[in-house]
């Protein structure tokens, strides 16, 4: 095995999935059509499969625009803000 880490931090936007920002997930996430699944998630095509996010999970965009949910312990573990000056 061969360990790797990242070339350069790269900026990615984000938003938390609260249960009642559907709307606002939507248009985070377009042009991917996100759908409402039970029980407070969101299915969130992916370029990997369709994925669940649940409420209190973290919505990326990445690098290519493409949208994936994030649990919040990886979240808090792998992103911090951004200080705009």
């Amino acid at each position: 095995m061969t360990k790797y880490k990242n070339k350069k931090p790269i900026e990615v936007e984000a938003i938390l999935f609260n249960d009642l920002n559907h709307d606002e997930i939507a248009d985070f996430c377009f042009p991917q059509s996100v759908k409402v699944g039970g029980g407070y998630t969101l299915l969130i095509p992916t370029l990997e499969g369709e994925m669940t996010a649940n409420k209190g999970d973290w919505i990326i965009k990445g690098v290519k625009g493409e949208a994936y949910p994030c649990k919040p312990d990886i979240f808090e573990v792998t992103y911090e803000p951004v200080l705009e000056s």
